[in-house]
């Protein structure tokens, strides 16, 4: 019944901060479009980017900055991610590991995000 995910919502502290974030780190394309919750482009998806007292409706019931855990799979090397993670001083909390995905084993790193967000970047196996 489901394809997949188109987007996913991220309650933020700073919407400068964050975006920032993204877009350095990650390589993110920021979308902003009058009337509409900023996005962070990636891929065939992205990310809606609320800050805390500027939220769109309707939201989740207890929308709080620092509240998320989620996995992105990267286009690239796992080896560039954390090249990148280095550059930008961000700490990587666990990895690379290996971890099952929805499509089987894969490598992971794990870091937080300016809100504390806990963001895992993973490489499928062959």
């Amino acid at each position: 019944m489901i394809a997949g995910i188109d987007h996913f919502v991220l309650t933020v502290a700073s919407l400068e901060v964050t975006c920032a974030f993204y877009q350095r780190v990650l390589g993110f394309e920021r979308i902003d479009t009058p009337g509409r919750p900023t996005a962070l482009a990636f891929g065939t998806q992205k990310i809606n980017v609320h800050e805390v007292d500027r939220t769109f409706e309707p939201k989740a019931k207890s929308p709080t900055p620092g509240s998320a855990d989620f996995c992105l799979i990267t286009a690239r090397p796992l080896a560039e991610i954390c090249a990148s993670l280095a550059a930008n001083g961000v700490v990587v909390e666990a990895g690379p590991v290996e971890r099952i995905g929805a499509r089987g084993p894969m490598m992971s790193v794990y870091f937080r995000d300016p809100d504390g967000n806990l963001v895992e970047v993973s490489e499928y196996l062959p």
